[in-house]
């Protein structure tokens, strides 16, 4: 298996969640409500699967690496797009998060702004990903020797295996200091 099919594995189950995404703003649009629950999941999904996780190993592992080899100005351009746009995704995501507890504690007006952010993340995802998939993720194997590809893909097995352990100890240590 190459590096990037773990990645355009992840890019598939991605899409599911914005369809999910879709199908909820039709309901909110229809009855003009928000169902906090599943934006509670959704903003997980967003920050720990497609953000900590996926472009996790895009920017710590793939892209690192890539920083250190010549890449042809297209590549490079291409490769700070996608970083920017990241960053785009996590503000996005952010925003929505405070939307959605501004909407929970009774602020209806919160509503819009949660409409909005979902149909960014709507309109942003499927663009991004066939970026990814079509006109970065091949080129850039090109880069590197199979060895490396080998040795990358242990990488990302590595980085899966130690997230879980990350994010619930995040949770704890959270929960441990907000008692303080």
């Amino acid at each position: 298996m190459k590096p990037i099919g773990p990645l355009m594995k992840e890019h598939r189950l991605i899409e599911q969640m914005v369809q999910l995404l879709d199908r909820q703003l039709k309901l909110m649009n229809e009855t003009n409500t928000a169902d906090v629950a599943f934006l509670m999941i959704a903003v997980d999904f967003f920050r720990t699967y497609a953000d900590r996780t996926h472009h996790g190993k895009e920017e710590d592992i793939l892209f690192k690496k890539l920083s250190k080899k010549l890449l042809s100005a297209k590549d490079a351009q291409t490769m700070k797009e996608l970083v920017e746009e990241h960053v785009w995704a996590r503000k996005t995501v952010t925003r929505l998060a405070a939307a959605k507890e501004k909407y929970q504690q009774g602020g209806k007006d919160a509503l819009g702004e949660i409409v909005t952010c979902v149909k960014e993340l709507i309109d942003f995802y499927p663009t991004h990903i066939l970026k990814e998939d079509k006109s970065f993720f091949y080129p850039s194997l090109e880069y590197f020797s199979k060895e490396e590809q080998d040795q990358m893909l242990q990488e990302f097995w590595e980085f899966d295996r130690k997230l879980i352990h990350e994010k619930y100890q995040k949770i704890v240590d959270d929960i441990k200091n907000s008692a303080n």
